[in-house]
């Protein structure tokens, strides 16, 4: 009898984080998001964003970072095979109004990007993350009604609803985008995150922010 083993091979990892915001932190954010995020969104008239700010520099930033910072921590290990100190370079919000969309992007200049959600999802309006659409992979597909879509084969996956305080992490050149929102106010807060320092043997390269 033969045995036959399906082995998956660098595998993108992405963290999900259940509760991630006590409810204060969160009223607090909603509160400033609604104030501050006054920048219309290149692509749509029915998102804005808050200036990027450094997390030290502001007192809630600070509160978010000290409840993120573990996970990051957790989730740079799975990255990067050890513990490693993590700085947050920037923090801003979004409020994505009913029939607003967020068209795919990713971040630069950095290494881990996260979304911690202030609101509940609509399922319209969840989080969907696409498989690069370069790199060295075949350009055929095979997409059709008799197709099972998996890990292996999917080009987008669909996170789960989201519920207030709840948080992902990701690496930052994952593309994403949020479809557009048939349901209520959407607000969440996002952030990048670089390491304080990277060694390959002996080879180290140093973070920071200047100023």
């Amino acid at each position: 009898m033969s045995k036959v083993e399906i082995q998956g091979l660098f595998p993108v990892p992405l963290m999900r984080v259940h509760g991630c915001a006590p409810r204060e932190l969160i009223e607090t954010l909603i509160a400033r998001t609604r104030e501050a995020a006054t920048q219309q969104n290149s692509s749509s008239t029915r998102l804005h964003h808050s200036e990027m700010r450094l997390a030290e520099a502001d007192e809630t930033y600070r509160a978010v970072q000290s409840a993120v910072g573990p996970h990051m921590v957790e989730f740079g290990t799975l990255l990067f095979g050890e513990p490693l100190s993590w700085l947050i370079k920037e923090m801003w919000t979004n409020r994505l109004e009913t029939g607003g969309a967020q068209t795919v992007h990713s971040h630069a200049n950095s290494f881990i990007s996260g979304v911690v959600y202030l609101t509940d999802t609509h399922p319209s309006a969840r989080t969907v993350f696409r498989r690069d659409m370069g790199g060295r992979e075949y350009v055929f597909s095979n997409a059709n009604e008799r197709a099972r879509m998996g890990p292996f084969n999917a080009t987008d996956w669909v996170s789960p609803p989201a519920r207030a305080g709840d948080m992902v992490l990701f690496p930052s050149y994952l593309l994403h985008e949020v479809p557009r929102n048939e349901g209520g106010e959407r607000m969440t807060l996002a952030f990048n995150a670089i390491p304080h320092r990277l060694d390959s043997w002996g080879y180290a390269v140093n973070f920071g922010v200047d100023g």
